[in-house]
């Protein structure tokens, strides 16, 4: 491991059953089946953004927005190549009592469809359980505790304790199991190729499950930031925090990003202590050790996302 360190911009998620590479130029969903791997290409988005697209802090919400809705693309059809082998479900509710012509419209525009629901109910959920409930639960504080900037942290650790507990749970899921696997052999297969190593599962194999770049650490930091950024905000009725925590989400997003970007960038002693609540999170509940067959489904997208350019993917 006294190779030259490369830091690529390439990263990945996990599926079921399979992995999605993003690189600069082509994006690959690999997904394990009964008759081997297949993969599925399709281009990245990027170089046609308008100029403010790129624009710090504007950049990191559309690059979330772009991996959400990749994300759940890529969910959905890795979701599909699992249930082909299965046998065919019985119509849903809507399709046997909806009105033939919304069950046509909706067949029509089902992908379409079923992504905006997929986001509208992740992001409502999260805002639900990691925002909303946190800071009515610190309102029973109020009585006891005067200080605005003290409330703000009891809020926060709420917040994160919330964050804790919700991971720590879905992680015993067997089903959850299995995708924190890839997502290990994800990790490990982009430390091999940013240490210069051939991808092999023997080069792999040796290397962490743990990633700095990981969309795991940026989660964390929008915990963290998020007690920095509404401190400023006082302690308004629940009505107005409910609303400021809502508006600013955006901007905590954004300056997320952007400490993520910096810590992936930087070797710096302050870079890698802001990283260590991020990889202590990864090897404690979101990653897991992949077998071969997981990490022979990584070097599948990996190699094909990999530009020819070998400049191209600097972080």
């Amino acid at each position: 491991m006294d190779k030259p360190i490369k830091k690529t911009s390439i990263g990945g998620q996990a599926l079921i059953e399979g992995i999605l590479m993003r690189g600069p130029e082509k994006t690959v969903i690999a997904v394990r089946t009964p008759d081997g791997i297949i993969t599925k290409e399709q281009k990245t988005p990027g170089k046609e953004k308008a100029a403010w697209k790129k624009w710090p802090m504007i950049r990191g919400l559309v690059g979330l927005y772009e991996s959400m809705k990749m994300g759940i693309d890529a969910l959905m059809y890795s979701a599909q190549m699992a249930e082909e082998s299965m046998e065919e479900e019985e119509p849903g509710w809507f399709v046997k009592h909806a009105p033939k012509s919304w069950v046509r419209w909706y067949e029509k525009n089902q992908k379409t469809v079923d992504q905006t629901v997929s986001i509208l109910i992740s992001f409502s959920a999260a805002l639900l359980l990691f925002f909303f409930i946190p800071t009515l639960i610190t309102s029973n504080f109020a009585r006891i505790i005067d200080n605005t900037l003290l409330l703000n942290l009891v809020e926060g650790a709420f917040r994160i304790l919330l964050f804790l507990g919700y991971i720590l749970l879905i992680s015993r899921m067997e089903e959850i199991k299995r995708v924190f696997e890839y997502h290990g052999a994800e990790h490990k297969s982009i430390h091999a190729y940013e240490h210069g190593e051939e991808l092999t599962v023997e080069n792999i194999k040796k290397y962490p499950i743990e990633h700095p770049r990981c969309g795991t650490s940026f989660l964390f930091n929008v915990m963290l930031i998020s007690i920095l950024v509404l401190s400023f905000f006082g302690w308004p009725n629940p009505w107005v925090r409910m609303a400021t925590r809502l508006i600013m989400l955006p901007v905590i997003a954004g300056i997320s990003y952007e400490v993520n970007r910096w810590v992936g960038r930087s070797d710096s002693a302050l870079a890698r202590r802001i990283s260590m609540p991020g990889l202590w999170l990864q090897g404690t509940a979101t990653v897991r050790e992949p077998d071969d067959d997981q990490i022979e489904v990584a070097i599948a997208a990996l190699e094909q996302v990999i530009p020819e350019n070998g400049e191209l993917d600097r972080w």
